[in-house]
């Protein structure tokens, strides 16, 4: 598993395999959007809420949920197939969830890197309630938190046979620089 490391002027510099599937991991609220947004090319970014927009009018309808993973995932295997980095935004708090990605991502022999935003459950709190538009109520959050913190403990995203796992606090997250290579 690869480590990121500090650059020379203290941004964390995240080494990439180009192509990979990034997943983001984390609670509602953990600034995954904005970090995607910030280091990743729009076409790049498969976000459940925007797919769930896409299937339904409404990114915050829950029902649309299984219709709109269904949509991101049949783009996530086209983008693998056509050899695209392709960053999953969504919480991918859920060992089914990552798993069902990484299996994808293996058949098409891409590997997977999970960035784990550790934020505390106030900072999330705090952002979720600044969202624009839909806004994610405070016990799903810190449920999100729960569930971050369990997984963190168990260390079981080391076992998942991701080519990165980097734990990244708010400081990581607003510094992060992303370099590419060749996998």
């Amino acid at each position: 598993m690869a480590v990121p490391r500090p650059a020379t002027q203290g941004a964390l510099v995240l080494e990439l395999p180009d192509p990979c599937v990034v997943l983001l991991v984390g609670p509602a609220g953990a600034g995954k959007t904005t970090f995607a947004r910030r280091l990743f090319a729009s076409e790049e970014i498969l976000s459940s809420d925007a797919f769930r927009a896409l299937v339904s009018g409404d990114e915050a309808d829950q029902r649309a949920t299984r219709r709109a993973f269904a949509m991101l995932n049949r783009t996530l295997v086209r983008r693998l197939a056509d050899g695209l980095l392709s960053v999953v935004d969504a919480t991918n708090l859920e060992r089914h969830a990552r798993r069902a990605i990484a299996t994808r991502a293996a058949a098409a022999r891409v590997p997977t890197v999970a960035l784990v935003f550790d934020v505390p459950l106030r900072t999330a709190l705090a952002r979720n309630r600044l969202r624009p538009g839909r806004r994610v109520p405070d016990a799903v959050v810190a449920m999100h938190r729960g569930m971050l913190d369990r997984l963190l403990d168990g260390g079981s995203l080391d076992g998942e046979g991701h080519a990165l796992v980097a734990v990244l606090d708010p400081v990581a997250l607003d510094s992060a620089v992303v370099r590419r290579s060749p996998p």
